[in-house]
């Protein structure tokens, strides 16, 4: 009998501990805690490299974390090469890899990238992070002093708690996810025109599915944009992202200050010539938020991009989609309710 207690006892302490591990995760931070460091991290400017800048300066919540700019401007005013990506529509499209051409696939690896990218946040390495933050009295909540972790332990810690935070960024459920959700007049006859036109005549649904939040395939397509411009010279540049690659230069550093070799797209993170200027389909989510469009911002507005969208889809299918003014402004006044 005794030996069975024994037994009992064990089994129910290291479900306890399991438990613990489990809500805490691998950081010793409860979830909200670490959400909390998260959000501290996102805002703190002094992390920039020129202590202006902070990961909310691009990823604005006004503007569905994005930041209304064709072109994503970080530390001393530099213009990266990239458009700024909404990260509520990344969440809750619930992706795999992350970055417009996929680099990433754990989002704690993609979200200390910016760190250290030159045009970004500007800093030396990953390691400074963890030497800034252990010099700001304001983390000793998450770092005391007398405790304090190593620059590698606290840098999993920093990573984990941005990761988390970003994952919390559920925002109020759009009047489209509420129809969705069963709530047949959360959108207007005009809008469930255009989304009869978004699943069918306009063929959107096909990389943009219409389940609630998602809006994404999460997959690679070419769109044309900016294909014309660097057409010319494709021999020389894949040539050069080899080159690259072999010297073992840091590729999101690379994409953000080499402008020609950023429209490559997929084929910088695979080296695959069919993924050449290939990017990830974004989530459409707050779509009327997120102007400009298109991977390298070129597309200034809504209607432009639907224009575009559209024309392209028949090209992609070898028949062309002739949509009325009626039809894109129905199109358009669905769009507005994702």
């Amino acid at each position: 009998m005794r030996i069975r207690l024994l037994i009992g006892s064990v089994i129910l302490l290291v479900a306890s501990v399991i438990a613990f591990i489990a809500s805490t995760g691998s950081s010793g931070l409860s979830a909200d805690e670490s959400a909390a460091l998260g959000k501290a991290l996102f805002h703190d400017k002094r992390l920039g490299a020129d202590g202006k800048t902070s990961c909310a300066s691009c990823h604005d919540p006004g503007k569905a974390f994005s930041d209304g700019r064709a072109l994503a401007l970080g530390v001393h005013d530099q213009h990266g090469t990239r458009n700024t990506p909404s990260l509520t529509a990344m969440v809750t499209s619930r992706r795999t890899t992350f970055f417009w051409d996929g680099r990433r696939s754990r989002l704690e690896d993609a979200v200390m990238d910016p760190f250290s990218n030159p045009v970004e946040m500007g800093l030396a390495d990953r390691a400074t992070v963890s030497q800034r933050v252990h010099g700001l009295p304001e983390y000793e909540r998450w770092f005391p002093r007398e405790s304090r972790p190593s620059l590698s332990e606290t840098d999993q810690v920093i990573s984990q708690a941005l990761a988390t935070y970003l994952r919390t960024l559920s925002a109020l459920p759009t009047r489209f996810e509420r129809f969705t959700q069963g709530d047949a007049n959360a959108i207007s006859a005009r809008e469930k025109i255009g989304l009869a036109i978004f699943q069918g005549k306009g063929q959107c649904a096909t990389c943009h599915i219409p389940e609630s939040g998602r809006l994404s395939d999460n997959l690679f397509h070419r769109s044309g944009v900016t294909m014309d411009d660097i057409a010319i010279r494709l021999p020389e540049l894949t040539r050069k992202v080899l080159e690259r690659n072999l010297a073992g230069e840091a590729l999101g550093s690379r994409i953000a200050t080499h402008h020609d070799e950023a429209q490559l797209g997929r084929f910088l993170v695979i080296q695959h010539p069919d993924d050449i200027e290939k990017f990830g389909t974004p989530s459409l989510r707050n779509v009327r938020l997120t102007a400009p469009y298109m991977h390298d911002g070129s597309v200034a507005t809504l209607d432009d991009a639907i224009d575009r969208e559209v024309y392209y889809r028949g090209l992609d299918t070898g028949y062309p989609i002739g949509l009325t003014a009626q039809e894109r402004s129905d199109l358009r006044a669905f769009l507005e309710a994702l």
